[in-house]
């Protein structure tokens, strides 16, 4: 985890710094905005932005975004200013932090960014045959593709081969294929030259570069644009790249790991995948397994995720009930491991008593609480006659309230991403619908 902090914070900056180090991040300190676009621009690097709110919030988040950098701002603040803040939310952050730092805050902040950890929890034999056999080619300079479904934790498996290799030592930049637009993605991975296209005011470096002497992650390969894919496969075999706009190659050395939720024998032959540039990436392949064929696996992790998110919520870790044990085990669990990690959050939020019940561990498609079916049917009535929008807005927004005006909680217990939920707080927005804002709304009764 890459941390670019920028302002001085009026003297909390170290404090700040300090828990993010304790955290596994790697911190770097501007004073100004033109000297963090500066850094971010020369290949520094950065997963998340940290700004003094006494900046110009909407400045930065406006360059960003006029010189294509993809890199999520977080402002922050001494004391808990709600005008602050919400001028900040209102001006592109996508969180305000209050000062002086709370640790768990900061942590909750930087986990919803980016999971640092390469540890992968798992006793499952099934998983165990994978786990020697990425051992087994971590250390090597072969490209690999982590394949299984979304939610096995395919990023997770890419930062435990990088912790593995020789270039431990190195960048590890991941880049999502599937989350960049094709004339985007290309600057993103290549960077591109002063005056290559309408916004480039400054030489901008790329994704290969930045990664230089580390490993790169190309997360969803398979969503890459055919033209795209040529440029790529070049960059893999002569190991130099092409800045967009710029004319002479640059030499770079990367380790490369992709990952794909496609079956990419099937996109080769719709014509979708080139062939060549699937070879070159398949050189070793990594299949997760899915959650479903991990049964010992799933009371593991999710006693594991109890223990997180106990920490982070500053409650209880309370014991798993045999009763939800048997919710947990009968589940098929189609989202995977990032489905039981959003149950489990939520689990730990809703418990009551000494234990977490089965009434706590809400999974899509399971029976309701005991309570007798004329109990259901009340608790649908009121939703006869009303749109799935209208429902899913008001559980959103009843949810924010919840979690006081914080996204990124309310996206952990609502089970969807926090991209996911930005963007359906801007239509409501959009539509006048009142959205509350952070340090807003009632504190939930844990």
């Amino acid at each position: 985890m890459r941390l670019l902090i920028i302002g001085t914070l009026n003297g909390q900056i170290g404090a700040a710094s300090q828990i993010a180090i304790a955290r596994g991040a790697k911190v770097a300190q501007v004073d100004d905005i033109d000297s963090g676009l500066a850094a971010l621009r020369a290949g520094q690097g950065a997963d998340l932005v940290m700004l003094d709110v006494a900046l110009d919030v909407g400045l930065l988040v406006r360059s960003l975004k006029q010189e294509r950098i993809s890199v999520p701002v977080v402002a922050c603040g001494i004391g808990n200013d709600t005008r602050a803040a919400v001028a900040a939310i209102k001006a592109g952050a996508k969180e305000y932090v209050p000062l002086p730092p709370n640790a768990e805050l900061i942590a909750a902040v930087l986990a919803a960014v980016t999971e640092e950890s390469s540890d992968i929890v798992s006793e499952d034999p099934r998983m165990a045959e994978v786990m020697d056999l990425a051992g087994q080619v971590a250390a090597s300079e072969a490209s690999i593709l982590i394949t299984g479904e979304s939610g096995t934790g395919k990023e997770l498996m890419a930062r435990f081969l990088h912790a593995k290799s020789n270039r431990r030592d190195g960048p590890f930049v991941a880049v999502n294929c599937a989350a960049i637009p094709e004339n985007l993605l290309e600057s993103e991975l290549f960077g591109h030259e002063k005056g290559a296209f309408t916004g480039a005011v400054a030489l901008r470096i790329g994704k290969f570069e930045e990664a230089n002497g580390g490993t790169l992650l190309l997360d969803e390969v398979s969503e890459m644009d055919p033209r795209l894919q040529a440029k790529l496969l070049r960059a893999i075999q002569e190991r130099e790249i092409d800045r967009v706009g710029g004319g002479k190659p640059v030499k770079v050395n990367v380790r490369i790991v992709a990952t794909s939720n496609r079956d990419l024998d099937a996109e080769v032959a719709k014509g979708t995948f080139r062939q060549d540039l699937y070879f070159r990436l398949n050189v070793v392949n990594l299949e997760i397994p899915p959650l479903r064929r991990r049964p010992r696996d799933i009371p593991l992790l999710a006693e594991h995720f109890v223990d997180k998110y106990a920490a982070a919520n500053e409650v209880p870790a309370l014991p798993l009930s045999p009763e939800a044990r048997q919710v947990l085990a009968a589940h098929a669990w189609p989202g995977n491991v990032r489905e039981l990690e959003n149950t489990m959050h939520r689990a730990v939020l809703l418990a009551r008593g000494t234990a977490i019940g089965a009434d706590a561990v809400r999974v899509q498609g399971a029976p309701a609480a005991a309570g007798g079916g004329d109990d259901d049917g009340r608790a649908t009535a009121g939703m006869v006659g009303r749109t799935v929008a209208e429902v899913e807005r008001d559980l959103i927004i009843d949810t924010l309230h919840h979690c006081l005006g914080n996204r990124t909680h309310a996206a952990n217990i609502l089970g969807i991403s926090i991209r996911t939920l930005r963007n359906k707080l801007k239509q409501y927005t959009e539509a006048g619908i009142t959205v509350p804002m952070p340090g807003e709304g009632e504190r939930p009764a844990l």
